[in-house]
């Protein structure tokens, strides 16, 4: 896979843009159809071959690979926010093609600030607005229904993500995922916060203290449990990515309630 993408990283400029080109064509059919019957369940290779800078760019891939195993092959609905390539309509669009070889039955949607129909084919559709118009996002979930599997590669600002993240999370489906990509900019001067890293106005401070929640429960002190609390089964933090489980999560304190007893025993 590295000697695939030092190959392409070679390639003169006209040659990569033809081979991107060459995805999106009327023969894109002899690329996908080998990626579908060969690398349909390494998300490594299919990051490589389709372009995506989710492998070889960054390394996400072998984590995307260990928490989407299990729904692989079922029938899903993948939101990807961010289609790349900015203004030039056929630019981009290789995650997207990443994702529907990867998971065989599912409908793979991307929204972007710019135009980025000639992505459209078989299992993509593209959406054009902004992620934290809350408008846009309303009729995107009008018109997908359930999600699945959110994927944010967008704008990476910390206030997009998180705004974002509090208006699409309420209608990820039950076992599905809410992922964040590139997460570094939490630490930068321009957006971020360079010396207060638990900052809850930056994505990972955001999220660090969603984590606090999973074990809301189990806290002593008087505390209304928020829908995050409630909702939220497992976070995962890798190297500049974040991934959110959904689900119901109350599974009750069994320590707790021993500790009560315990207290109420002693006090008598």
């Amino acid at each position: 896979m590295q000697t695939l993408a030092q190959y392409k990283k070679r390639l003169p400029r006209d040659s990569r843009q033809r081979l991107r080109e060459f995805q999106i064509g009327r023969f894109n059919w002899l690329v996908n159809i080998p990626c579908a019957l060969f690398f349909r369940k390494n998300l490594r290779m299919l990051a490589t071959i389709y372009g995506s800078d989710k492998w070889n760019s960054h390394w996400y891939a072998q984590h995307y690979e260990r928490q989407f195993a299990d729904i692989r092959r079922d029938k899903l609905n993948i939101l990807e926010i961010g289609i790349g390539g900015y203004e030039s309509p056929r630019a981009g669009g290789n995650s997207l093609r990443m994702w529907r070889a990867y998971f065989s039955r599912a409908h793979i949607y991307g929204i972007d600030l710019y135009d980025k129909l000639p992505h459209n084919e078989r299992r993509i559709t593209t959406l054009r607005g902004s992620q934290i118009d809350t408008a846009f996002l309303d009729s995107i979930i009008q018109q997908i229904g359930t999600i699945d599997i959110v994927v944010d590669d967008g704008s990476h600002l910390n206030q997009h993500v998180i705004t974002t993240f509090k208006h699409l999370f309420p209608h990820v489906a039950a076992g599905g995922f809410y992922v964040v990509e590139d997460t570094q900019t939490s630490y930068w001067p321009e957006d971020g916060n360079v010396t207060d890293r638990n900052d809850m106005q930056t994505t990972v401070g955001f999220f660090k203290a969603l984590a606090d929640g999973l074990n809301y429960e189990e806290f002593l002190n008087e505390h209304q449990p928020t829908y995050f609390d409630q909702n939220i089964t497992g976070i995962s933090f890798y190297y500049n990515l974040i991934v959110i489980k959904k689900g119901l999560n109350q599974e009750g304190s069994n320590m707790l309630h021993s500790r009560q007893e315990t207290v109420g025993m002693s006090a008598s």
